[in-house]
């Protein structure tokens, strides 16, 4: 898949802002050490008619877990409310420029989207250019439709990924810093034990990203193939959260290869159970 089936410009968005056919989604997320408020810098300011989607509100409220995907009526009843219905382009972005409009955009692909892009750059691309924002209180839209149903093969639960590692049937990648995945580095969340999925590989968000925006296919090859995937074969992506492994498999789509799954739990969930955990350096 070329990049413009999941990117859109700064440039594009601005000449379409009034079109009735696309929503523009303000999906920004942040983790505690970075020390942000997204409601209130939405209120602040944001892209004229964006809408507020929150990955803490539309989630499975039956979770003990952060942001787990909702059950279909859920999502269908929150987005139709935002004025999200079938058939529409929906045009996702965050604060960071690329770091939670990866998750809510395979949040509405699960559920079926079919025309979902990501603003290239995001807001900070989009202010650094000086173009129109918005405050207050958001324009309410008129309640849409939305069709939703869950593709299961996208979303991998703890059993899924324990059994791809002991039947080799997929590598699974992690996207966590270097030193968390190692064990050197405490969780950022309580209750968690520090490491990895033993057998899983690391390939660091951070590494695939400059100045909010994809590095190039070429920098994107080179950081899976130093980090011991095998692009030619099946991959599943995990993280703290389910948020920056999203980072990982839009990456991979970016340069042609398609993940498999998002291990929707990741290390929330694996890190508080008493699987097994490893250390270190991945074993290649």
């Amino acid at each position: 898949m070329a990049r413009n089936d999941i990117f859109v410009s700064t440039q594009w968005l601005a000449e379409r802002l009034d079109a009735p056919d696309i929503v523009v989604v303000e999906g920004s997320y942040y983790l505690p050490a970075q020390n942000r408020d997204a409601n209130a810098e939405y209120a602040q300011q944001r892209i004229p008619g964006a809408v507020r989607f929150d990955i803490d509100v539309v989630k499975d409220k039956d979770s003990s877990l952060p942001h787990m995907l909702p059950r279909p009526d859920a999502f269908a009843a929150a987005v139709g409310a935002m004025g999200i219905g079938d058939g529409m382009r929906i045009v996702v972005y965050d604060g960071l420029g690329l770091f939670s409009a990866p998750r809510v955009r395979w949040t509405f692909q699960t559920f079926g989207a079919k025309d979902v892009v990501i603003l290239e750059g995001g807001m900070p691309q989009w202010l650094a250019e000086g173009r129109p924002v918005e405050d207050g209180s958001p324009r309410q839209r008129a309640p849409r439709t939305f069709t939703a149903r869950l593709d299961h093969s996208a979303v991998a639960d703890a059993d899924d990924i324990a059994r791809a590692i002991e039947t080799n049937a997929a590598q699974v990648v992690d996207a966590r810093a270097a030193d968390r995945f190692g064990g050197e580095a405490p969780e950022p969340r309580a209750g968690l034990r520090s490491g990895h999925i033993p057998g899983s590989l690391n390939v660091p968000s951070s590494a695939l990203v400059t100045d909010g925006k994809l590095k190039s296919p070429e920098e994107i090859v080179a950081a899976f193939k130093s980090a011991g995937v095998d692009l030619d074969r099946p991959v599943m992506t995990t993280c703290g959260s389910g948020v920056s492994a999203v980072i990982l498999s839009t990456a991979l789509e970016s340069i042609g290869k398609s993940t498999r799954a998002v291990y929707d739990g990741s290390w929330s969930e694996w890190g508080a159970s008493e699987r097994p955990i490893a250390t270190g350096r991945a074993k290649r």
